[in-house]
């Protein structure tokens, strides 16, 4: 009888466990406006504000990050790494949301405090966005109706239209580029290894920058859960590192046309395909292999010889 007991008990706690873990799951799901976060050492890179906004910029919480909307003004906040650590190279970090959000926390700052611990400076870009509902319940409803209509995307842009439209977030790229170049002496930065890694809309970001803009020259690029479409690829393409999860909802069920054109091209290139980690694993921890995206492009990093010290 006893055992029984302990039997049931034990289902009893499973359940309760099971409920909070859900209703948390669920409570942790809800965007919650937050006041803006202190951000003293973010810099104005000098492109000015978005043409025609209406909206100003706001930030919410949303599983357990912090998330910015309606950025108008672009801005660059450095990580910069312990002397005795830093190697010289640097990189810029765009997250991703849409060009409608970015995902500050786990696409932006996580990323670059972890860069910056093993030797590598790293600098989130803030940039602008499109402009949203300022009501977060017409925000939420605009942002369902965008990943509701995923599986019905028109074709990918060629660059000519990749070009014009994102041309307030490749000039804030080519800003941070140029920004970080103009200070590398005082950064202690190899001007000619900068690179650039991007989320989602912030890989999309990233590639735009490397196909169209031909004053940023990445020294080596990152495109995490972003498109692999093929694409033109230009003759100095910089080696790319590519990580997506083979459930992502977005991107997983292309040809890998990116990674055949850079192998195509006799350019480097090196792709994780995960089994599982969806869209937007990031830095947040998770049982899935995806989670080794970092240690992996850290390695390559290495490879690549971003870890190796010059004076």
């Amino acid at each position: 009888m006893t055992e029984i007991k302990h039997r049931i008990w034990l289902s009893f706690v499973l359940a309760v466990c099971l409920v909070t873990a859900q209703a948390f799951a669920q409570a942790n799901d809800v965007m919650t406006p937050i006041a803006p976060p202190n951000q003293t050492n973010a810099i104005e890179i000098g492109t000015g504000p978005l043409p025609g906004a209406q909206t100003q910029e706001s930030w919410h919480s949303q599983y357990g990050s912090r998330f910015v909307r309606n950025v108008t003004l672009a801005t660059l906040t450095p990580f910069l790494p312990d002397p005795k650590k830093a190697s010289g190279a640097a990189v810029i970090i765009a997250p991703g949301g849409g060009f409608r959000t970015l995902s500050m926390d786990n696409e932006g700052w996580q990323v670059a405090q972890a860069l910056a611990d093993k030797g590598i400076a790293a600098f989130v870009l803030k940039y602008r966005l499109n402009q949203t509902p300022a009501e977060m319940t017409e925000f939420k409803r605009a942002m369902d109706e965008m990943f509701s209509a995923t599986g019905r995307r028109p074709p990918r842009p060629d660059q000519a239209q990749m070009k014009a439209s994102l041309a307030p977030q490749l000039a804030d790229a080519q800003a941070a580029f140029a920004l970080i170049r103009s200070r590398a002496v005082e950064w202690k930065i190899d001007p000619d290894r900068i690179g650039m890694v991007g989320f989602s809309a912030g890989a999309m970001l990233t590639m735009a920058t490397t196909l169209v803009d031909k004053d940023a020259k990445p020294a080596f690029i990152g495109n995490v859960y972003g498109p692999i479409d093929a694409v033109e690829v230009p003759a100095d393409a910089p080696p790319l590192f590519v990580a997506l999860a083979a459930d992502d909802p977005l991107f997983a069920n292309g040809e890998f046309g990116l990674i055949k054109s850079w192998h195509a091209a006799k350019k480097p290139v090196e792709f994780h395909f995960y089994e599982q980690g969806g869209h937007g694993f990031g830095m947040y921890p998770k049982e899935t292999t995806s989670t080794g995206w970092f240690n992996a492009f850290t390695n390559w990093l290495t490879m690549h010889g971003m870890f190796k010290r010059k004076e």
